[in-house]
C-alpha cells in the first residue's frame, strides 16, 4: 500500500467522535463487541462499519471467539501512527526551501 493512502486511512479513522470514544473504550483493554454497541449505543452495522474503518487504519486489531469478535488496540499500528504524528508535526528546518 502506497504511503499517502496507508497514511490518510489513520487519519480518517480519527476523524469522527464515534471513533475517538472507541478508541478510548479500547485503551483500557481487549473489548468484545456486544460490550462496545452497548457503550456507544449503536447498532451493530454502524458499529461494525466504525470498526472497519479502525481496522484498516491498522490502529486496531481484531480477533475471533466463537462468534464474538473482540477487538484490541494494535501496539505496530500504534506505535506506526504515534510516529507518523511526530513526524508530520516536525519543522524541518533543516531543509532550505523557498516558497515560491
Amino acid at each position: 500500500m502506497e504511503e499517502h493512502t496507508r497514511n490518510a486511512k489513520i487519519f480518517k479513522a480519527f476523524c469522527d467522535e464515534k471513533r475517538l470514544k472507541i478508541l478510548e473504550l479500547l485503551r483500557n483493554g481487549e473489548k468484545c463487541v456486544c460490550f462496545l454497541a452497548e457503550e456507544m449505543k449503536i447498532g451493530q452495522s454502524s458499529l461494525s462499519y466504525h470498526m472497519k474503518i479502525l481496522c484498516e487504519s491498522g490502529v486496531v486489531d481484531s480477533r475471533q471467539d466463537g462468534k464474538w469478535t473482540y477487538y484490541y488496540l494494535s501496539e505496530n499500528g500504534c506505535k506506526y501512527t504515534s510516529n507518523l504524528l511526530t513526524q508530520i508535526t516536525t519543522p524541518n528546518v533543516a531543509k532550505n526551501t523557498k516558497n515560491c
